[in-house]
């Protein structure tokens, strides 16, 4: 290895330390859920999750996922279109498409892939491409891909920013909105009802990132959309399987058929990159159809979310306001953050402090994630050390 590179990454890593942002990655030992084993820790109770419905180890997931790998084997060993494309993607496709509300659904790798994917491939030397500010990493990235007339980034959730950006844009060219569904980091909601609107009135394209929103959004976990009694207004849907969709790995884009058409054609993650492994489509599937089948789970994470926010309120924290399983308290600096993380685990509690640059300097938080899986004596033993380590670290005065 080069050595000046090894005393550049040495010094680089050095100063994460020093400033007590160096990041911890901790092992478990036991499948993913409300309590995991987790290595020097014992049992914890687990509020960082994307498992928001708790199918990661549901069994009905499990034993598809484990009848995928009899029937199809470990992976695909290439890209569909040399290799073939295996009979659990187009039924795994074909049901995202339904309960997102499109024509039709075209799976990935990731949703950074998806992102990554649709963005650029529906970008022309015409097109301007509008995003809000707090858009996920995946959506900058994908944007930095394309190479579009013009990029246009709004405050965010500012509608008059994106209105005047509409207005400015000249006629003829192709005008793409994206947004994320629900912005991972606040919590909060994308005004889709008014985003939907200004993009009608200007011939405009609308792009959602679902991934927080899918499994867990609308009465029937359908997302956003549903949830603002929108299904079938949002021209594309991106989204992810990893999260209430079982927690594996794998996205998707939902859209028109010539839309997914187009991508599987020409979006270069598609291309060039090999579909999520067969088990894990087939777990994916019965994860959907549970999902389907049980709407209960739904209802149940919604009302351990407002449950939990509003313990956090009694006790005293000011957590963000916001109708997500997403719940996070903003508690200043980075280091201060992560410390707060680690003296929660130290208490049986594994959640996750964010800080810069995930989040602007001196914004950094503890973001609560909830899950259908958790049962009330969880949030009970959560609440208790959120208020032991709250009153250590002075966040609780009384």
């Amino acid at each position: 290895m080069n050595d000046r590179l090894r005393e550049d990454v040495s010094a680089e890593l050095d100063a994460l330390r020093d400033a007590n942002t160096y990041k911890t990655f901790l092992t478990l030992r036991s499948p993913q859920g409300p309590v995991v084993e987790m290595e020097g820790h014992g049992e914890v109770i687990v509020l960082s999750s994307n498992n928001y419905l708790g199918l990661a180890s549901h069994p009905a997931v499990i034993e598809a996922t484990k009848d995928g790998v009899d029937r199809y084997g470990a992976g695909t060993a290439s890209v569909r279109f040399i290799c073939g494309t295996f009979e659990p993607h187009l039924e795994l496709e074909t049901e995202l498409a339904a309960l997102v509300g499109t024509e039709a659904a075209l799976t990935y790798a990731s949703c950074w892939n998806a992102n990554e994917a649709v963005i650029p491939t529906l970008t022309d030397e015409t097109t301007v491409l509008i995003s809000d500010e707090l858009n996920h990493a995946s959506i900058v990235d994908a944007m930095r891909l394309a190479k579009p007339a013009r990029k246009v980034v709004y405050a965010h959730s500012d509608m008059d920013e994106l209105s005047a950006a509409l207005r400015a844009c000249e006629a003829g060219q192709r005008k793409i909105v994206v947004t994320d569904g629900v912005f991972s980091m606040e919590g909060d909601l994308a005004r889709l009802p008014e985003i939907v609107e200004l993009a009608r009135e200007h011939d405009a394209v609308v792009i959602v990132d679902d991934s927080h929103g899918t499994g867990v959004m609308g009465a029937a976990g359908r997302g956003v959309a549903e949830h603002y009694g929108l299904l079938g207004e949002v021209d594309v849907i991106t989204s992810t399987l990893g999260k209430a969709l079982g927690g594996a790995a794998g996205g998707f884009v939902a859209a028109s058929r010539e839309v997914c058409d187009l991508l599987s054609q020409r979006s270069r993650p598609q291309l060039f990159s090999n579909a999520i492994p067969p088990p894990v489509a087939c777990g994916a599937l019965a994860a959907v159809r549970t999902l389907r089948s049980e709407p209960e789970l739904v209802e149940r994470l919604h009302a351990s979310t407002a449950t939990f926010r509003g313990q956090l309120a009694e006790a005293g924290f000011e957590p963000l306001p916001g109708e997500a399983a997403i719940i996070p308290i903003i508690v200043g600096e980075t280091a201060f953050a992560i410390e707060l993380s680690k003296k929660l685990l130290d208490e049986g509690v594994f959640v996750t402090g964010f800080g810069y640059p995930v989040v602007p300097e001196g914004t950094a938080r503890i973001r609560v994630q909830m899950s259908a899986a958790l049962e009330p004596e969880h949030l009970e033993g959560a609440l208790a050390a959120f208020e032991k380590v709250g009153h250590e670290a002075g966040l609780l005065v009384a």
